[in-house]
């Protein structure tokens, strides 16, 4: 190794590992990703798939920390941990790292997720976009800013003096999903297709009346019509339930966003539209955030 490492940062998510270890100066000095998300170790074996794919990290630097965070703490991953209430600060998660004994002896810390109750009582929860949101904020070196992460559960998290205050949880990737592909809108939409200016007209049509149930027959309509040809249909679809999210989470001020590129230029796009400006985040936010754990942990500044 290059340089003295004094931390190890782990993002183990469902279907993919990414690994870091940190200088003194919170720099990666090596990188490592792999496809063995929690979904992909056989029976449980996460210590065997560790040692597999840091090992060498682990024998080089013995005593420096290991912070994992991501589904590799939840009920389906190596130790449930439990959720942190918000707010939450980076040394409010180091405080409530679990401890968790290797074979070799050494002991590494995974980290909790975040929760939350809304006004009417419903719960909500993350688990490793946490760690991203917090990361994010320390690189943009602001203490208070809105925070979205695009995806399958799309999360909108607000940060003020640099701790989580309070997010929400959008299905929007998951429910694109499954009407284009399970629900008779897939039968008129060309998979392969993508067209822009449909994309935008869906976001626009999303601010209509009637909601998003109606909204979503008006897809179908459209194309029994000739109004939208399945060549359009994908992207007026995404636009539509993605305007729904953007109009849902109500952004004030500029929206940061984490995401893959694909998707956040789809964000940027249907913010604008919507009379908003949001921007991408560097793509090292989760290693930040896990750095600035680890070094939390290390210097013993946890509550």
């Amino acid at each position: 190794m290059s340089a003295e490492t004094v931390a190890i940062g782990i993002d183990w998510g469902t279907t993919s590992f990414r690994a870091f270890r940190f200088a003194a100066d919170g720099a990666v000095e090596e990188g490592r990703r792999a496809p063995a998300g929690i979904l992909a170790i056989d029976d449980g074996e996460f210590e065997d798939a560790l040692e597999e794919l840091v090992g060498d990290w682990l024998d080089a630097a013995p005593t420096v920390p290991v912070v994992l965070s991501g589904m590799i703490g939840s009920r389906q991953g190596w130790v449930e941990t439990p959720y942190l209430p918000c707010p939450a600060a980076v040394d409010d998660i180091a405080g409530a790292l679990v401890p968790l004994a290797l074979a070799r002896g050494r002991v590494i810390h995974v980290a909790p997720g975040l929760s939350q109750r809304a006004a009417d009582g419903v719960p909500d929860v993350m688990r490793g976009e946490e760690v991203q949101i917090l990361g994010a904020v320390d690189l943009l070196g602001a203490d208070a800013a809105t925070v979205c992460l695009p995806g399958t559960h799309s999360k909108w998290a607000r940060v003020e003096r640099r701790r989580v205050t309070g997010f929400a949880t959008h299905m929007t990737g998951e429910v694109f999903d499954v009407l284009r592909r399970h629900s008779i809108l897939g039968r008129g939409i060309e998979h392969a297709a993508w067209d822009d200016d449909a994309f935008l007209a869906g976001v626009e049509r999303s601010g209509a009346e009637g909601g998003l149930l109606h909204h979503l027959f008006g897809v179908r309509a459209a194309g029994l019509f000739g109004d939208l040809t399945p060549e359009r249909s994908g992207a007026f679809l995404s636009g539509l339930v993605i305007g729904h999210e953007i109009r849902a989470a109500a952004p004030v001020g500029p929206v940061h966003l984490i995401g893959e590129e694909e998707l956040v230029r789809l964000y940027i796009a249907g913010l604008k539209a919507l009379g908003h400006h949001g921007e991408p985040v560097a793509a090292q936010a989760a290693a930040c955030g896990l750095f600035l754990i680890a070094d939390s942990l290390r210097k013993g500044r946890h509550p």
